[in-house]
């Protein structure tokens, strides 16, 4: 696998665990912290170390968003969509989505704006800039889902 791709992997792996929480992470893939941390840690020792795929479906079933499964889909050029039965389906409309686009949007060109003040983006900067840009992409899921919802 390319190293770019495992990278890749492993922060949206660390994003996922961080999402549903450590503790709960553990008690719902039977691992232990040590383990969950190896699958996303950069170390070379642990390079060719991921979480494996029943893991990853049980800690996606307890998370706002799916982290790996929407990393991987994006590491094919793939773009995901949620059905109707979606447990993360949030109740509202196209106008809702419009207004949470808009703050979501706002707030990414805020960090952004403070992140390239200095002329270089850090790497504490770029994982926030990161957490936006998904929080955006997740606003975006839903809209899409709201416009198919009236498209039918």
């Amino acid at each position: 696998m390319a190293k770019s791709y495992a990278n890749y992997l492993k922060k949206h792996t660390e994003a996922l665990v961080k999402d549903v929480g450590i503790e709960a992470a553990c008690a719902l893939t039977g691992k232990s912290k040590a383990t969950l941390g190896r699958y996303y840690s950069n170390n070379e020792e642990h390079a060719d170390r991921f979480m494996p795929v029943d893991a990853v479906v049980a800690l996606e079933a307890a998370s706002s968003y799916p982290h790996v499964t929407s990393a991987l889909a994006e590491v094919r050029g793939i773009t995901l969509s949620y059905d109707e039965s979606s447990p993360n389906e949030k109740r509202g409309g196209v106008n809702s989505d419009v207004v949470a686009l808009s703050q979501r949007f706002a707030v990414l060109m805020g960090e952004y704006n403070q992140s390239i003040e200095d002329g270089v983006i850090s790497v504490n900067e770029a994982k926030r800039l990161l957490q936006e840009t998904t929080a955006l992409q997740k606003v975006l899921i839903e809209m899409k889902l709201h416009l198919e919802q009236e498209a039918d």
